[in-house]
């Protein structure tokens, strides 16, 4: 190079130092990029995104040609900037040389690249990616030599670059995706979407309608009885039963009985009996994602949950596992928050001890104890370690709870403040 100018030099090291800025912005933007957004702009059609996916398919090839590429102009870009600070200082031109190249290598092809390309990794990567795949045809033979090189000392460690781990991500990654997703899906799409992944966390006993709170008609009773209850009734299914809830004979569609009531053939508890459905049960602690795809396979929209000694704990309805995704229904068989739940004009409320706790912390914001008892009354109780024979203040989870009403060994209801706020004292 003797006999290049100087001032030749000089350029040759600025281009140099561009086409290390280029491999290593490149670098970045690609190891950067949102693969569910990548994957999703190519099946759009995208031309920039087609390019880098079909270059990620073997990322150590990717790296292999960039790393090649970076270290040869660098290498190259070292021994020109030595040949000018000979030139200029003599012998001490190579120490020169080597701590303001360092310097410049770092701020304009290393730091600040890698910068913009970590902002922006999508304009970066789709335009590198056009040069990116003409070297890689170009220095195809030198990127498998070197890749087989590199896999061959990663064997030797126990690694094959084969096994690539793949994008799948678990329900609490997903979970992190949605929380995350701000403006682009609506706070009530998030929501539901939240609780689709919740349903897996959530058994049927955690929603169901407690066995003492099912009502049902006892076949039992008069005639004239059961035909007011029948009118009267909310719900479009009622449970039948004798004497007791234990004693459960079927499911009746109200809309089949109104059409019996219709019919001029005689109505009587036969053909009541006879026009009710088989009762399905489901065993306890079931999942919810499990329960609704057991409703969906059967074509059953209500069901009896039953204890590990097939005793009747509970019922649980296909309306009440779609609450737990899209909210309330005003068709559900279980009381609405709203109806056991009554703000105060002091900031409290009063709360029905029935009141279920993982809808409490729902409607209300709140992080009450979920992973013990699901009542209000249960909660209460579980702290205390006793049944109260007065009225008492206590506190759980930094709520204050006032207890208004004790009736039947169990508290009925409970005034609850917000969780207080604890306020960091400045020193």
């Amino acid at each position: 190079m003797g006999d290049i100018s100087t001032g030749l030099l000089f350029s040759l090291l600025a281009i140099l130092i561009l086409i290390s800025a280029y491999f290593s912005s490149s670098e970045t933007g690609m190891m950067s990029l949102n693969r569910y957004r990548l994957r999703h702009l190519a099946n759009q059609g995208h031309k920039g995104a087609k390019r880098v996916e079909k270059l990620l398919e073997r990322p150590d090839r990717l790296i292999g040609l960039i790393l090649i590429g970076n270290n040869l102009v660098n290498i190259l870009a070292s021994a020109i900037a030595t040949i000018i600070g000979m030139r200029l200082y003599g012998d001490y031109g190579v120490a020169i040389a080597t701590g303001v190249l360092t310097l410049v290598i770092l701020v304009f092809a290393e730091i600040t690249p890698k910068t913009l390309a970590a902002l922006y990794p999508e304009k970066v990567s789709y335009t590198s990616s056009i040069l990116l795949r003409l070297l890689m045809k170009v220095m195809a033979p030198l990127v498998v030599m070197v890749n087989i090189i590199t896999n061959g000392l990663l064997r030797l460690l126990g690694i094959k670059a084969d096994e690539v781990a793949g994008d799948h991500l678990s329900s609490e990654e997903l979970r992190t995706v949605v929380n995350e997703a701000g403006s682009l899906i609506p706070r009530r799409h998030q929501d539901m979407l939240i609780s689709i992944l919740d349903l897996e966390h959530v058994t049927v006993n955690d929603i169901m309608v407690p066995r003492n709170e099912i009502t049902g008609i006892d076949i039992n009773d008069d005639w004239k009885s059961i035909v007011r209850q029948l009118t009267h009734s909310a719900h479009g299914r009622v449970v039948l039963y004798r004497d007791h809830i234990d004693e459960v004979v079927g499911m009746l569609r109200l809309r089949k009985a109104y059409r019996l009531m219709l019919e001029k053939n005689e109505f009587n508890k036969e053909t009541l009996l006879r026009a009710a459905d088989e009762v399905y049960f489901i065993p306890e602690a079931t999942p919810l994602n499990v329960q609704l795809l057991k409703f969906q396979r059967n074509k059953e929209r209500i069901g009896m949950i039953v204890d590990e000694y097939g005793d009747i704990i509970g019922l649980i309805t296909l309306e009440d596992i779609l609450e737990e995704i899209v909210g309330e229904f005003t068709t559900s068989m279980s009381p609405s928050l709203t109806d056991e739940i009554t703000p105060q004009s002091d900031g409290s409320y009063l709360m029905e001890g029935s009141a279920n706790v993982r809808d409490i912390n729902k409607g209300l914001n709140w992080k009450l104890p979920t992973d013990g008892p699901r009542t209000l009354n249960g909660l209460i109780l579980e702290h205390l370690e006793d049944i109260p024979e007065s009225y008492l203040s206590i506190e759980i989870a930094n709520h204050k709870m006032e207890l208004i009403e004790i009736a039947e060994n169990k508290i009925k209801l409970v005034k609850v403040y917000p969780s207080k706020k604890k306020v960091k004292k400045k020193h």
